[in-house]
């Protein structure tokens, strides 16, 4: 008979659960939202001794408080009852911190078992483990793991078919003494207002350390439980306990303590700092270190990625040969031209999108996997903390003088949804590689080499105020106090790459945006078609022509022809299509078309400037230029975020604050520029 059951997988950030998570479902996956909530809900299933197991990744976070909407959808879910059993996976190699999860789980009465990953980075760096001595004071199975190995699989599925396992709770009784020797009365007052069995599926000993944390949903569970009097007589007496959270925490990593006694042994050796570290991490020197392995890497992503981003860019060569077989046979123009440019376009765009996902997800999960992204992170914290975030967001704005997908993706390594998508609004102000094709080609030519280098100045120089504009605003939005906290880590050690797990995760990450992304980029491409569409085939028969001559007097407010205002759009579909509709707008031909033809070759840029020359002033240039530089980064780039956030009000809402931000600059620009030449 079938039977199905439900594993949830709890860990902190870094302990190896995507990759558990990722062997065990495979491409049976699917990525949501938690009901209410912005915090990502991944689940999956895998079949097993003739029983479907379904898996719950659970957020990764440090500890079971309820300082983000992470934890509480976490505690929440454990307590909920819809899991069989609850896996805490716990890094072996640094089990001192990374166990601090288990001591905020222990009171909590819910089946669990104690994953020890990463046991060969452990051995790797001296580090033995007893797991049958930990096993046996906390009386739930504790099992040696390696993620990444596949062959090593076989200890955990054992685990799930012994029926012991989901009767395991963790002895909550050494915890419990410790926090009774360090409050001595107040322990022994406060659990005894508590109901004797606890509340739900929480221990007293869970529910006094969290009422003295001050965590606000326990002290509601507790408050719901108990009459007013004792509720006002609980309040009244955590009231008179100074330094709560502190003290609880002590006891926390006193409990971890005891728990390793015996059952952990270090080699003096293996806690050496490397010499390549103490370059790394030091004042001077870290960030340039950091900023050139960044860039290299990114360099290195587009290289991994070029073969998927070559088969994408010679899509549209097919759309000629296409057109020709199609209109050959009665086809309708518009249907032709909806198929050959649109379709084939959208298609183009995210397979070449996709080939990028791929080499970044792939090169950049090295750099964490081998341990020295948490280096990176350490080195710019001060510096990241000044815009309201931490260390770790300065992944999506080194990645995104590449391109502003990888940025979108980057800011996956950040730990709550509000720094994701803080991170995700402020690194779309950095220029992505292809913008400097179009600015410099536009400013060289109405200002000359050093008017352009000025330029590129005065363009950063705007963009530092933008960057701290958008910090302001949309930190405020979305960043919580905790959030805003500098970043407390402790490096992991350097290990060896799982390259085969790195590879799996990479080409999940690959299909799973390019699912997300089909639809929206190949809708704006049909968008864009039906616009620029024409019988002729010329651009100046298209509606796109006829709306921009149309709203030319009030683009000319921002400084903005209806070409380059048409080219401003286009640059929506990739910075890089700006040209495309330049060119065709200037040469004649369908605009579509041109955008399309973009990622085959670039076009003549001596014609383009020629011809942006004789019909643009000074003033205008600059406009243009401004308003296509702090334009938003392109549709894929937005998808990107979407993908990310699992929102898509969000990041329209920073789309449309870009586009908007844009105009402005460009019109102030204008308007300057006017009074000087």
């Amino acid at each position: 008979m079938d039977n199905t059951m439900t594993i949830a997988l709890l860990g902190q950030p870094n302990s190896g659960k995507s990759t558990f998570y990722n062997a065990l479902t495979g491409a049976r996956q699917h990525v949501g939202n938690w009901p209410g909530k912005t915090v990502e809900k991944c689940t999956g299933s895998f079949r097993h001794d003739g029983n479907t197991i379904n898996v719950v990744d659970l957020p990764g976070t440090y500890s079971l408080a309820a300082n983000s909407d992470e934890e509480i959808v976490t505690r929440d879910y454990i307590a909920s009852g819809e899991a069989n059993l609850v896996c805490l996976l716990a890094d072996a190699s640094q089990l001192e911190r990374s166990l601090f999860m288990l001591a905020d789980y222990a009171g909590i009465r819910v089946p669990a078992a104690l994953i020890l990953n990463m046991m060969d980075v452990a051995t790797q760096h001296g580090k033995s483990v007893n797991a049958k001595a930990i096993e046996s004071k906390l009386g739930i199975p504790v099992l040696p793991f390696v993620a990444s190995d596949k062959k090593n699989y076989g200890s955990f599925y054992d685990l799930l078919s012994q029926r012991d396992t989901y009767q395991s709770i963790i002895s909550d009784e050494a915890l419990a003494s410790l926090y009774a020797r360090e409050f001595g009365d107040s322990y022994q007052n406060i659990t005894a207002l508590l109901p004797n069995e606890g509340i739900s599926v929480y221990e007293n000993s869970w529910l006094f350390a969290k009422l003295v944390e001050r965590d606000p949903v326990a002290e509601g569970i507790i408050k719901d439980a108990v009459d007013e009097v004792s509720f006002k007589k609980l309040i009244a007496l955590r009231d008179a306990i100074p330094n709560g959270s502190s003290r609880t925490g002590n006891c926390k990593f006193q409990w971890i303590d005891s728990l390793l006694e015996g059952a952990l042994n270090t080699e003096p050796a293996s806690l050496s700092k490397s010499g390549f570290d103490h370059l790394a991490l030091s004042k001077q020197g870290g960030k340039w270190i950091a900023a050139g392995i960044i860039l290299t890497s990114l360099i290195v992503s587009i290289l991994v990625g070029y073969p998927l981003m070559a088969v994408g860019s010679m899509l549209p060569m097919f759309g000629a040969p296409l057109s020709n077989w199609m209109l050959s046979v009665g086809v309708h123009p518009l249907l032709v031209s909806l198929i050959s440019e649109a379709l084939l376009t959208g298609i183009a765009f995210t397979i070449m999108m996709c080939g990028y996902i791929f080499g970044a997800t792939l090169v950049f999960g090295f750099i964490e996997d081998i341990g020295y992204m948490a280096r990176v992170s350490y080195v710019y914290d001060g510096t990241m903390r000044k815009l309201g975030l931490h260390g770790k967001a300065v992944m999506p704005f080194l990645v995104s003088f590449g391109c502003n997908i990888a940025g979108s993706s980057g800011s996956r390594v950040l730990d709550s949804w509000g720094q994701r998508m803080t991170a995700i609004a402020m690194s779309w102000v950095v220029p992505c590689g292809s913008t400097w094709a179009v600015v410099g080609l536009v400013s060289t030519v109405f200002f000359g080499v050093p008017g352009a280098a000025a330029i590129i100045v005065a363009l950063f120089a705007i963009s530092l105020l933008h960057l701290k504009l958008t910090a302001r605003i949309y930190g405020k939005r979305f960043l919580s106090d905790s959030d805003r906290t500098g970043l407390i880590m402790e490096l992991p050690p350097y290990h060896k790459p799982h390259w085969g797990a790195l590879i799996k995760t990479s080409l999940i990450r690959m299909w799973d945006a390019f699912k997300r992304a089909i639809g929206i980029v190949t809708l704006i491409s049909i968008i864009l078609c039906l616009l620029s569409y024409s019988g002729t085939g010329e651009a100046a028969n298209s509606i796109l022509y006829r709306f921009g001559s149309a709203i030319e007097p009030v683009t000319l407010f921002f400084g903005l022809r209806w070409q380059t205002f048409i080219a401003w759009l286009a640059s929506w579909m990739g910075k890089e299509g700006s040209l495309g509709a330049l060119a065709s707008i200037f040469n004649g031909g369908s605009v579509m078309s041109a955008v399309a033809n973009m990622s085959i070759a670039s076009p003549d840029s001596n014609a383009i400037g020629a011809a942006l020359s004789t019909t643009l002033n000074k003033p205008e240039a600059l406009a243009f230029i401004v308003a296509f530089y702090f334009n938003m980064p392109c549709i894929m780039a937005l998808s990107s975020a979407v993908h990310e956030t699992h929102s898509l009000k969000w990041p329209l809402r920073i789309a449309l604050y870009y586009i908007g931000v844009s105009l402005l600059l460009a019109c102030v620009v204008y308007h300057l520029a006017l009074l000087v030449f």
